[in-house]
């Protein structure tokens, strides 16, 4: 138990003595147990789990737990103490995935002792386990008969639901570090509703058991519970896929643009935010996730150059860079399982005012998930460092969101997002990658894929520089270009971010005395008595 923190060991051994408790009553030698009973049915639960189909996603809490019709009839036969050793021999014999496989097996067996021996008490104390026995005996006439014990099931199914589910979220809590609210979010509902079907099927077995045909005859009840749990893994299987695709597809885009690596997981993050914010429910938020990482999908189908390009773009770069969407909708027109994702990818650059593209659609036309995930884009391209631009710090992203609210962005997204950010913060995105470092000749080493040997590259800026040398001028950043301003440009033609205010126009005038650094005189034009000369001095 050295890997497992110390709280979760004293839960895990808490949780191991109680159990021990509650059984304990059954193997007093006063203690009234039908023994064959509970050895048929930990068998049946040892085999009924080997049968089972493996969960792709390899978690206990990731399904519901199959072995609860067995556990159920053993808890509607069997008194409570001895129900609870029903669960035993399954939870030591079954497979485990990860380490520690000791402490983790002494977890499983605690966890679905407890939870028999609680649903086993239920069931009694809910007077179900007579009527359960007057359907069988004719002399039990003063007893309800079956239909009575309809009622008791019900609930002891659903306290094996929940005590399974309460025992899994403490243990997130110790062993994990996790919230109590992160743990037990979710976890009740999907405990509840496979646990209210094996209360039936668990019903039907126990009925059969006592029938006249005797424990064979309740060995029918299995089979189509064995179908819904192959149903369920398939389900899991196709999940798993679908997920593997979104990923693959990411990646891609990735790859593509080094200053773009995980911009499409941080917007799927902050869509979800929003979502979350808004109360939407939980297949509506995976929905409003992938839309995030996939919107823009379509820039696979942008040249590189344009993606990097270190300046604004001009009208012919512009129109081929608002392409995207409608590549990326093409891209994903035949997956299914996207749902509402397709309208985002297509529809994220459109503007409440109308200016926007692909169709240029105006307020309640836009789709919903596209205008949350326009939110979650010009934020995370405004917080995050691109070729054209620097990163802004997240309040002055939030205002900038806030400015441009009512005309470019959905005032109630803006409003979730910042509401989200006020409660959960935002993590600093990784700075891009640095580029290559250069040679003495100002050239960059790269792999040469025909020859097989590195090879010298110039790149972009160095060749500027040199033109500028060759002109006699200087370079572009030196001749008045203001960079802050250029990129903010730039990154207004590249995506959601909302454009700069104008600079403001220079005087008329000249003032009296000016030091502009390092300009270099302009070709066909004497020395400017406002510039300075060639030694520096005005």
């Amino acid at each position: 138990m050295r890997a497992v923190p110390l709280a979760a060991r004293v839960y895990i051994l808490g949780a191991a003595l109680l159990s021990a408790l509650c059984a304990a009553p059954a193997v007093c030698p006063a203690a009234d147990v039908p023994w064959p009973a509970v050895g048929l049915l930990a068998a049946l639960a040892v085999v009924w789990g080997s049968a089972l189909p493996r969960l792709p996603l390899g978690r206990a809490a990731a399904g519901p737990d199959w072995c609860g019709p067995v556990l159920l009839a053993g808890a509607f036969l069997l008194p409570a103490p001895a129900a609870g050793l029903v669960a035993v021999p399954a939870a030591l014999l079954g497979p485990v995935e990860r380490r520690p496989a000791g402490v983790r097996r002494l977890w499983r067996v605690a966890r679905s002792a407890l939870a028999a021996y609680a649903a086993s008490y239920a069931f009694g104390l809910g007077g179900g386990r007579d009527a359960l026995a007057a359907s069988h005996v004719p002399a039990m006439s003063g007893c309800p008969g079956f239909p009575h014990a309809l009622a008791p099931a019900v609930g002891a199914a659903l306290v094996l639901g929940l005590t399974s589910a309460a025992l899994e979220g403490g243990v997130l809590v110790t062993a994990e570090g996790r919230s109590p609210r992160l743990a037990w979010r979710g976890r009740t509902l999907c405990s509840l509703v496979p646990h209210l079907a094996h209360g039936l099927s668990g019903l039907t077995m126990a009925v059969l058991w006592r029938s006249p045909y005797g424990p064979a005859a309740a060995l029918l009840a299995l089979p189509p519970m064995y179908v819904c749990a192959r149903v369920f893994a398939l389900c899991h299987q196709e999940r798993a896929a679908h997920q593997a695709t979104v990923r693959a597809l990411v990646q891609a885009v990735d790859i593509k643009d080094r200053y773009t690596r995980g911009h499409s997981e941080r917007v799927g993050r902050a869509s979800v935010m929003i979502a979350r914010e808004l109360g939407m429910g939980g297949d509506r938020i995976e929905a409003l996730r992938v839309a995030g990482v996939l919107h823009d999908l379509g820039k696979l189908g942008v040249p590189t150059r344009l993606l990097r390009k270190n300046g604004p773009l001009t009208p012919e770069e512009r129109r081929v860079i608002e392409l995207h969407p409608e590549y990326g909708h093409e891209m994903v027109r035949g997956i299914g399982f996207l749902g509402e994702a397709r309208d985002a990818i297509l529809h994220h650059h459109e503007r409440l005012d109308g200016s926007g593209y692909p169709h240029g659609l105006a307020g309640a036309d836009i789709p919903e998930a596209a205008r949350l995930v326009a939110v979650a884009d010009a934020f995370d391209a405004m917080t995050s460092t691109r070729a054209y631009r620097r990163a802004r710090p997240v309040p002055a992203a939030v205002e900038e969101l806030k400015r441009c609210a009512g005309a470019q962005f959905d005032p109630r997204m803006v409003d979730a997002l910042t509401r989200a950010l006020d409660r959960h913060g935002w993590p600093t995105p990784a700075a891009p990658p640095e580029p290559r470092p250069l040679t003495s000749a100002g050239r960059r080493r790269t792999a040469d894929p025909v020859r097989g040997e590195a090879r010298e590259r110039t790149p972009d800026h160095a060749r500027g520089r040199a033109r500028g040398r060759a002109r006699g001028g200087a370079p572009e950043c030196a001749r008045g270009r203001a960079p802050d301003r250029a990129s903010d440009h730039a990154s207004d033609q590249r995506g959601n971010v909302p454009p700069a205010p104008p600079p403001a126009p220079p005087p008329t005038s000249p003032p009296e005395t000016v030091s502009v650094p390092d300009a270099a005189p302009q070709a066909g034009r004497g020395p400017s008595p406002w510039r300075p000369g060639p030694g520096g001095a005005a």
